[in-house]
């Protein structure tokens, strides 16, 4: 069982890794702000899926721990950031980004000047809950992203039924119920509903047409 687990644990880090690369090389090609929040989104992803693995495998310290604090509220407020080009709407584009980004930053700083305990990890896996504070200051990234993925999903559902848009849909309501199987004690279930979550937000985002992406005569005359 114990191999078994590493394996899958590094098969999905793995596999999140080359969703990150494809995206991040799509945004060299394309220069779409999309492409690129994808691509950095599953590029966090795949680091706390790295964090899962090594933690299995018995490396655990204080600082490994902060950093999968971290990762988790900002994997979720990333990946948004991908989908607000969906909203057509500049201004709430720019405002979303800059509180993202600053909301990320402040979580990002309290979490590796918050002790945590190793007893968080029970049997190589993360089952402990981190202190309130950080708690709290997580939801501020985690519940606006949640609603922003919602309402993109909401917005391109209103305008036609994909079967793009229903994976974003089932993606986004896995991510949501992360946070629900974390507090339940159920770790297992929850390291592979968040891998479902952000695969299926991703094929569904990249796969969505993006407004004003039609197809161009050569890359250099598309501004996504």
């Amino acid at each position: 069982m114990f191999y078994v687990l590493s394996i899958s644990l590094a098969a999905l880090c793995g596999l999140l890794a080359v969703l990150s690369v494809r995206g991040l090389l799509r945004f060299g090609s394309t220069r779409s702000r999309a492409q690129l929040m994808w691509g950095g989104g599953l590029a966090l992803a795949a680091a706390a899926m790295g964090v899962e693995t090594v933690v299995y495998l018995g490396m655990v310290s204080v600082p490994i721990l902060q950093a999968y604090v971290f990762l988790s509220a900002a994997i979720v407020g990333i990946l948004s950031l991908g989908a607000t080009k969906i909203l057509k709407s500049p201004r709430i584009e720019r405002g979303y980004t800059a509180y993202t980004l600053a909301t990320s930053a402040v979580v990002g700083v309290a979490s590796f000047m918050t002790p945590l305990p190793t007893s968080m990890v029970t049997s190589g896996i993360i089952t402990g809950n981190p202190p309130l504070m950080l708690i709290l200051l997580s939801s501020l990234v985690t519940v606006p992203a949640t609603v922003v993925l919602l309402t993109a999903t909401a917005v391109s559902l209103r305008r036609s039924r994909r079967w793009q848009t229903l994976m974003m849909a089932a993606g986004a309501v896995i991510l949501g119920a992360g946070g629900t199987l974390y507090i339940a004690s159920f770790p297992i279930a929850l390291y592979y509903a968040e891998f479902l979550g952000i695969l299926l937000l991703f094929l569904g985002l990249v796969s969505l047409p993006q407004g004003s992406a039609a197809p161009a005569a050569s890359p250099a005359t598309s501004s996504a």
